[in-house]
């Protein structure tokens, strides 16, 4: 199982980063070490003081691919859930500055929370809102209908390098609203209003 991740894939969010839009889609990779699932807490590292939530739609593969056209590609798909990409965001500034990859930043143990997922009949694929609260406030708000680049074209563009096999994930970006997080928090993470996620940080 692999997971597969989408950084800058909602202008604002990149914006907010001080980061270029992108014109071609910004891929990276978490081993599965790093799913926290079941609702489990998320226990702050010691190897960071800057911790940041970043709330994305998460597709689900059912079936193995290899350089799927777009127009072929939500066959490649049937489910949508939630997911969380924790980043250590002073380790990711280090790492820029000295112009590193950024796994250690990205990819560590349990930085992939992932939420329930639904069936995407249940769904609008082009219009899927979705947002997330901390401590009860909403703090970010999104939806699928403002990505750069769509579910599909993330799709055919990930199995051009990578063969997709069933049960991979695909965490495709997160909207603007990032943010950090701290000792006690709560998150939870609504699909269509409906909470999907939820995760306590110790």
């Amino acid at each position: 199982m692999k997971i597969f991740c989408i950084g800058r894939n909602y202008e604002e969010h990149a914006r907010e980063l001080n980061n270029p839009v992108p014109a071609a889609t910004v891929v990276f990779m978490k081993p599965s070490t790093a799913l926290l699932l079941d609702g489990k807490p998320f226990y702050y590292p010691e190897f960071s003081q800057n911790i940041h939530y970043e709330l994305e739609l998460v597709l689900k593969i059912c079936k193995n691919g290899k350089s799927v056209a777009e127009k072929f590609a939500s066959a490649y798909y049937d489910k949508i859930g939630l997911g969380i990409d924790f980043t250590a965001r002073d380790i990711q500034d280090i790492c820029k500055q000295k112009g590193h990859p950024w796994e250690i930043a990205k990819s560590f143990d349990n930085s992939a929370v992932l939420g329930d997922f639904i069936p995407k009949t249940d769904l609008e694929g082009n219009s899927i809102s979705f947002s997330l609260l901390k401590n009860g406030e909403q703090v970010q708000q999104g939806n699928s209908a403002d990505m750069i680049f769509s579910f599909d074209a993330i799709i055919s563009y990930i199995s051009t390098y990578f063969t997709l096999q069933v049960g991979d994930l695909i965490y495709t970006g997160t909207p603007a609203g990032v943010g950090p997080v701290k000792t006690g928090d709560q998150l939870q993470g609504l699909l269509e209003g409906k909470k999907r996620l939820h995760c306590i940080i110790k």
